[in-house]
């Protein structure tokens, strides 16, 4: 096995295109983190492929936070741009997004996730810094909205590219096979704080790596993940 680096940040999205939640500490199912993704709002009169009413359709929404309460049951609130904070499911969210977007939605709940292509996700860090020098944007990783962050301890980009078809072990236990690389759309020049776009941000990633930024893993072997957990490539 080769070391490859060490998780420097874990992070859930419990509502698909919200702002999410940083973790110390991460429960790795099979279907991936347990609660990411598993609220989605979906775009009622929409044929498309992808009917899923987010960053694209209203950037405003990325202002939105998801977070999970504790308790028995997983339950999670989300914080308006307001301040205000209702349940994920609630009528009253719906309400809100519904005069967002100025389309009626519908609230789609899936306790194995939404997701795009697959339940795990992983970026170096050396990939963002690489990336914020190209486009001349700040360094920030949180754009990509991605589960792990890794920290390789060099500066080489796009590392992640070696790690497709391979399985990395996090922590102790907890294995993910490495399937495909992320190919990345428009969601990633949106500020999570202001909404506003920089195109050259994905322009950057095009030219410098075929629009991938990232890759995609299927969960193989469940297991608790934690903030400095050694990753390493079997």
């Amino acid at each position: 096995m080769t070391v490859v680096g060490r998780i420097s940040s874990i992070h859930r999205y419990p509502v698909k295109s919200m702002g999410g939640e940083r973790l110390a500490v991460a429960p790795l199912t099979l279907q991936g983190i347990l609660g990411d993704r598993m609220y989605a709002f979906v775009q009622a009169g929409s044929r498309s492929v992808f009917p899923w009413f987010t960053g694209r359709e209203a950037p405003s929404i990325l202002s939105y936070s998801a977070r999970m309460v504790p308790g028995e049951r997983p339950a999670f609130d989300v914080q308006t741009p307001a301040g205000a904070v209702m349940e994920a499911g609630s009528p009253e969210l719906l309400a809100e997004l519904e005069a967002l977007g100025g389309k009626p939605l519908n609230c789609l709940v899936n306790y194995r996730g939404t997701f795009d292509v697959a339940p795990a996700s992983l970026l170096a860090l050396s990939t963002v810094r690489a990336i914020a020098k190209e486009s001349e944007t700040a360094d920030d990783p949180l754009r990509f909205r991605m589960n792990f962050y890794i920290d390789t301890g060099d500066d080489t980009p796009f590392v992640e590219n070696a790690w497709v078809g391979g399985v990395l072990r996090l922590g102790e236990s907890a294995r993910i096979a490495v399937n495909e690389p992320d190919k990345r759309c428009v969601m990633i020049t949106l500020d999570h704080q202001t909404s506003k776009g920089s195109p050259k941000i994905l322009r950057a990633v095009s030219e410098m790596n075929a629009a991938a930024a990232g890759v995609y893993g299927v969960v193989v072997t469940a297991g608790e993940v934690r903030e400095g957990d050694e990753v390493t490539l079997e």
